[in-house]
């Protein structure tokens, strides 16, 4: 199907009023309940695009489109749609503060155990990345809302507008205080491991690194030179939160960077921060994780983004925290990319599927590796590289079947549902309960993103048309998982309609579920699209790739066109309809000349138009010459 972004999140905006908003008041929680990632998820649904695409802004309710204002409808009349936002968010910062002024991010029913058993109380209130993550983009799109709206409601003299205005000097201090302590976590989850070359581990990570059979110690020399530099800048530069006993000196170690599942066990406490995540005990072990790397690094995009357009959005607290994640989030890249590429012939990352250096394998995890190359190819615009890095892109749709068949006890689909199963070590250690898992079922919009961010980079004409037609495929997947009916319909995740619509004869077995319950909205999954739909649009309102060689062709259609012009009027007679015909094609062609670097293909199909006209008119005067 063809990406549209606007209509599709229009749908969706429509979707999520219905399932939560009702006589006044929004309904948390979602098929894992209410929880801190989950109920900022659901938020963002709704705040991410309006902050992000203009004909979507809330904060502006008199420039607001017809099919924005219909979809929104049920938060009131459109005046009054800023107010109960403002409410929306009032209510979620109140439940995920404590009394005394302290944010929270517990995981609570994303969480489980991987015996099958019940976490404890304890460690339903862990802290996992995905909690600092999202809550850092939604502290900044929140800011971004509310600091606009308050300009608009503090002209206004009514009494309502004067409460308003109160209402949200009060709530920006708090988005601020949530804004450092996430910004904060994640400056503490981040992790370096330097494992033995001999260790288990380090035999994980060599593995993946030589793809010639090389001798071991050549890889590891070779390895070390192509990395010295990341080595070097952060044995240097990284110290805000971080383990004093990471040896980056000796080059006989390996090393890897990245993001753990939460803070680390030998975190560092950050002095300047007196909130208690500044020197809360982490559980998490010291090594990083591909899935919760990309996570952070996501969040990380939004900072780094909005930072350098509207620096007076922080405080001089979280510039130093944004300066520390910004540095984490470069080395990060370049320690991925560089090892994926790494050797001659076949790249590490071509050898699918990935394995960790904790020996766990999985497609996932080569889509997240090659998620952080795709980003450290954006970073330095480098496209040279990047048709290996789609053939990889396109191997993985197949693999994971998006864009082919399932098939009877295909291990692919829990790539879907209900995802790959992440190990959390250390998170046993906490209230006496059994080691937990994550499970990641975001594969699909996992690639559809990297796909669509791919085809921003790339300046082929037919690498963007074959990337494009993995990211409507992979639409078309998704849109398969949407739930069809009940309270959430519209929304996100129906993940076994893929394996009914592609074996029919399951069908059977959905149906004969009696009184089974309505399907409840997955705001992990939902929010992911929204994410995609939001990067589509941003690559739609660019201009249209340019070519030298088709720009060169409109030049010399257009000179040509310019050339018998010329000549027309030199054989033209006074009348009124022949000067209106010319006059028409010089402005065709003055349209052409100003449209020849950003759209040559227009360019050129108004010459060609210009030219055909000219035809007519000179093949009619020698007509009537006859």
């Amino acid at each position: 199907m063809r990406i549209q972004p606007r209509q599709q999140l229009v749908e969706v905006w429509r979707a999520l009023l219905c399932a939560c908003y009702d006589n006044g008041a929004w309904h948390w929680g979602g098929r894992d309940g209410a929880n801190a990632i989950s109920d900022t998820e659901q938020l963002l649904c709704l705040l991410y695009p309006a902050t992000e695409i203009g004909a979507f802004a809330l904060d502006q309710p008199d420039d607001m489109a017809e099919d924005v204002r219909a979809a929104l409808l049920p938060l009131g009349a459109q005046a009054r749609i800023g107010g109960a936002l403002v409410g929306v968010l009032e209510d979620y910062f109140a439940c995920y503060t404590t009394p005394d002024g302290e944010p929270t991010f517990g995981a609570g029913g994303y969480l489980r155990a991987a015996d099958g058993s019940t976490p404890s109380a304890e460690q339903y209130r862990l802290e996992v990345v995905d909690a600092y993550s999202m809550s850092l983009t939604l502290c900044i799109a929140s800011m971004r809302f509310l600091r606009v709206f308050q300009r608009l409601v503090d002209v206004e003299v009514r009494r309502e507008a004067r409460e308003l205005s109160a209402r949200i000097r009060t709530l920006v201090p708090q988005v601020s205080i949530r804004l450092t302590a996430a910004m904060t976590g994640l400056v503490r989850s981040f992790v370096v491991h330097t494992p033995s070359p001999k260790s288990k581990g380090g035999q994980a990570i060599l593995g993946m690194l030589n793809q010639i059979d090389a001798p071991e110690d050549a890889v590891i020399s070779g390895i070390a030179r192509r990395l010295d530099r990341v080595r070097v800048q952060m044995a240097n530069d990284i110290k805000l939160g971080q383990s004093l006993d990471i040896d980056l000196a000796d080059d006989l170690l390996l090393f890897e960077c990245g993001w753990s599942w939460g803070i680390a066990q030998k975190a560092a406490p950050i002095d300047f921060v007196s909130m208690r995540i500044g020197d809360q005990p982490g559980h998490a072990d010291s090594r990083p994780d591909l899935y919760f790397t990309i996570v952070a690094l996501d969040g990380i995009d939004d900072l780094a983004l909005r930072r350098t357009q509207e620096m007076d959005l922080l405080n001089e607290e979280q510039r130093l925290l944004a300066d520390a994640l910004e540095l984490r989030w470069d080395l990060t890249q370049r320690y991925w990319s560089t090892a994926a590429r790494y050797g001659p012939g076949r790249w590490p990352l071509e050898d699918i599927p990935w394995r960790s250096s904790a020996g766990e394998e999985s497609d996932y995890y080569t889509l997240a590796v090659a998620a952080m190359v795709l980003k450290d190819f954006v970073n330095r615009q480098a496209t040279d590289e990047l048709p290996r890095l789609v053939a990889v892109f396109d191997q993985l749709a197949r693999r994971g079947r998006i864009i082919s068949r399932l098939t009877a006890g295909d291990p692919a689909a829990a790539l879907h549902y209900p995802g790959v199963r992440i190990s959390m070590p250390g998170s046993e250690a906490v209230g006496e309960g059994p080691p937990l898992v994550w499970e990641v079922p975001d594969f699909a919009t996992l690639l559809l993103k990297r796909s669509l961010q791919a085809w921003q980079l790339s300046r082929d004409v037919a690498m963007r048309d074959r990337l494009m037609s993995l990211a409507e495929l992979t639409m078309d997947h998704l849109e398969r998982r949407r739930i069809a009916a009940g309270p959430a319909a519209g929304l996100w995740d129906d993940a076994k309609q893929v394996a009914v619509s592609q074996r029919p004869g399951l069908s059977a077995v959905t149906d004969a579920v009696p009184n089974a319950p309505a399907a409840q909205p997955s705001w992990y999954l939902t929010e992911r699209v929204v994410e995609c739909l939001v990067c589509a649009d941003r690559n739609f309102r660019e201009p249209p790739l340019a070519m030298p060689t088709m720009i060169g062709r409109a030049i010399e259609m257009r000179s040509e066109a310019e050339h018998l012009l010329n000549q027309e009027m030199l054989e033209v007679d006074n009348s009124y309809v022949s000067q209106a015909i010319l006059l028409r094609i010089e402005q065709q062609l003055d349209a052409a000349r100003g449209l020849l670097r950003e759209q040559p293909a227009t360019a050129y199909s108004l010459a060609a138009q210009a030219l055909l006209q000219l035809y007519e008119l000179s093949y009619a005067r020698r007509d009537a010459m006859r």
